[in-house]
């Protein structure tokens, strides 16, 4: 077998298991999302105290990712992966135990800190094994699986959930987390990291002036710029992601159905603008004219939906250009962030931007339960575009303090 075949063998690869992980860990994060409108009946809570839910998970995850991203540097990436998939994946069986609403509570937080090693953990093996020539497709395909993840849980869980009820749903979740655990122990052997030994300290490096150097590294402003352009991103995909589906019910009268199928819609849309976004981002070095573009354009889709009264067939479609429009920024942003990664940094810094995505996510879930609750479905698609459009700003400071250093 020439180098070249072998090299592709192990690339392909390489994507194939992260991409599964990614997958799980997005598919996952909407399980108790997808199953809102269920949950609320059967425990009598409002939308303000679900979105409680979803902000506990994803403030966990975000207030510990940037630990999580020292882990991977020092541990390995592989290992710190299989724990946080494992334990996002037993407190998703859980859910499906509780009795009351209360315990949803303190599972939510255990799912937030499994979901923190993603990112940084799936990011540095990509960056470590995969083919430098590979590699925008690499995190395309990343990218990909994540939405692809998202897309799945909305139409799968409400499937389960009406065939059966919601707790099969959830348990059958829990299982496919702990099915790509197996896969991993049994296949990615190969993807075993060896992190490089920590420095001895000495008169010029002690560990103070290794965490300064830390501090400086990850509160730089190009780095800051990375993270708020996550968060701000996140701020906006976590309204459709949590609320599209009650929101679509309300503002449009949509059946269950239909508006699972509108935001599945919009998800699989971002899922095919990532494999246009993977091969653009391999084709040229201004990623952020791409990134620019795409946000603008989600965020005028947006701005339309909220303010136009349309039929099921078009808001379809208009959700699936939006999804598409975003979706092909995604393997660009992550070359940008990449751009601006010192080598033998990548977990902590990785860690530490995406962090933004969580954080972003956890701020807003309670103001659109709040604004769902007051009758004003429309507020979450205004938030939608707002959000998108201040995303540019970020990628235009990013993109000037890259060529500036």
């Amino acid at each position: 077998m020439t180098a070249a075949a072998t090299s592709l063998g192990r690339d392909v690869k390489v994507m194939s298991l992260v991409g599964a992980a990614h997958w799980a860990s997005h598919f996952l994060q909407l399980v108790l999302p997808s199953l809102f409108l269920f949950l609320h009946d059967e425990f009598q809570v409002s939308f303000t105290k679900l979105g409680l839910l979803t902000a506990l998970m994803y403030g966990a995850s975000g207030l510990t990712q940037t630990a999580a991203g020292f882990l991977v540097d020092r541990f390995g990436a592989r290992r710190i992966l299989l724990s946080g998939l494992t334990l996002l994946s037993l407190a998703t069986l859980a859910f499906g135990l509780v009795q009351s609403y209360w315990m949803l509570l303190p599972l939510s937080i255990i799912a937030g800190l499994g979901n923190s090693v993603f990112h940084p953990a799936d990011l540095s093996i990509l960056t470590s094994k995969v083919s430098v020539h590979r590699l925008g497709k690499g995190y395309a395909t990343h990218a990909l699986c994540g939405n692809l993840g998202w897309a799945a849980a909305p139409t799968l869980m409400i499937t389960l959930a009406q065939i059966w009820d919601w707790r099969v749903a959830i348990t059958c979740a829990g299982l496919i987390g702990l099915t790509i655990v197996a896969a991993f122990l049994i296949w990615g052997a190969d993807l075993e990291d060896r992190p490089a030994p920590a420095a001895a300290p000495d008169a010029g490096h002690i560990p103070v002036s290794r965490l300064m150097a830390n501090i400086r590294l990850l509160f730089s402003t190009t780095i800051v710029s990375c993270f708020l352009y996550f968060a701000f991103l996140a701020a906006a995909l976590i309204g459709i992601q949590n609320f599209g589906i009650p929101a679509l019910v309300d503002l449009f009268g949509l059946s269950l159905a239909e508006a699972s199928r509108s935001v599945t819609g919009f998800l699989l849309g971002t899922a095919g603008g990532i494999f246009i976004g993977g091969i653009a981002a391999d084709r040229t070095d201004r990623h952020d004219r791409i990134a620019i573009t795409g946000m603008t354009t989600a965020a005028l889709f947006m701005l339309y939906i909220a303010t136009n009264d349309l039929s099921p067939a078009m808001l379809l479609v208009m959700l699936v250009a939006a999804g598409m429009a975003s979706g092909i920024t995604t393997p660009s942003r992550d070359m940008l962030v990449r751009a601006a990664t010192p080598k033998g940094a990548s977990g902590r810094v990785f860690g530490f931007v995406y962090s933004g995505l969580d954080l972003g996510s956890s701020l807003i879930p309670l103001a659109l339960g709040w604004a769902l609750d007051q009758g004003h479905p429309e507020a979450v698609f205004y938030a939608v575009s707002g959000f998108l459009a201040v995303t540019i700003l970020t990628v235009v400071q990013v993109r000037r303090q890259v060529v500036a250093a």
